[in-house]
């Protein structure tokens, strides 16, 4: 423990030495900093850290790359989902990787000069995005053979699991992701700050009319900083009734760590695993 908006579970018979059976699963949000680590030979859960409310991302991330000793074992991959304000996503049919600067154009923030592709075959587009130059240079030199992912790609691994119509909807302690979803097709992806929960409400009646949904007939999954007593939790109470906890995948890796917390906290973090 850190401080009080940070966490660390680890099994007690986790052997750093064991590092190269593992992946290393970062999440890095505009108020919020997670990792977990896997042991893909038992397929078991070794530890998770999670920070919230952080006011300098990049600054709390150089620390932990600095002074936290699992993020510098050699790990046998490395997948980090960052948040980026570059990023767009380009239908299959459109998308050329030969040229792959024309879609430079749509980013508004200074970038680095490197571009970062990841397909989503499964909604049939890629995602092109960017990072600051001070994150990338930070993760470059201190992560080895990593794959880089723009941070929608956990909310919608997370929507891909589901073919009906349904509203998806992660959560950190000031923000939230969402995306909705009908008959398997992706039909809306977005990232919100918030601060109270009357701004919640207004981005969620935003989404509901814009998008025209159904609220009977949607289901909705939450995973993330969110449970039943939350003020936000029961904002969607009132427009939905088909609410559900989107669980880490059962079957897929021992999470026995996770038994004292609620699990749904650290769904989106896990999905990394499940991304090419």
């Amino acid at each position: 423990m850190d401080n009080k908006n940070s966490i660390l579970l680890v099994d007690p018979e986790f052997d750093p030495n064991t590092a190269e059976d593992c992946d290393l699963l970062l999440k890095i949000t505009p108020d919020s900093l997670s990792y977990a680590i896997i042991d893909k030979n038992s397929k078991q859960l070794k530890a998770v850290y999670d920070e919230q409310e952080c006011t300098d991302v990049p600054q709390t991330l150089s620390r932990r790359l600095k002074n936290d000793s699992y993020l510098g074992l050699p790990f046998k991959e490395v997948k980090a989902a960052v948040h980026t304000e570059n990023s767009i996503n380009i239908p299959n049919e459109l998308f050329n990787a030969q040229e792959l600067n024309q879609y430079a154009k749509f980013f508004t923030e200074e970038q680095s000069a490197n571009l970062y592709t990841r397909p989503f075959n499964v909604f049939g587009f890629t995602s092109i995005f960017t990072l600051q130059q001070f994150t990338e240079d930070m993760l470059t030199g201190s992560l080895n053979n990593y794959k880089l992912y723009a941070q929608n790609a956990s909310v919608l691994t997370l929507a891909a699991q589901n073919s009906n119509q349904a509203l998806v909807l992660d959560f950190t302690a000031a923000s939230f992701n969402v995306a909705y979803t009908q008959n398997g097709q992706l039909i809306f992806q977005h990232y919100y700050q918030t601060d109270h929960a009357e701004e919640f409400n207004y981005y969620l009646l935003l989404i509901i009319s814009q998008l025209n949904i159904n609220t009977s007939n949607t289901q909705v999954y939450l995973s993330g900083i969110i449970d039943q007593e939350n003020t936000y939790y029961k904002c969607i109470q009132k427009y939905f009734s088909n609410i559900h906890f989107n669980l880490p995948f059962a079957g897929e890796i021992d999470q026995k760590i996770l038994d004292d917390m609620p699990a749904h906290y650290y769904s989106s973090l896990l999905a990394l695993d499940l991304c090419e």
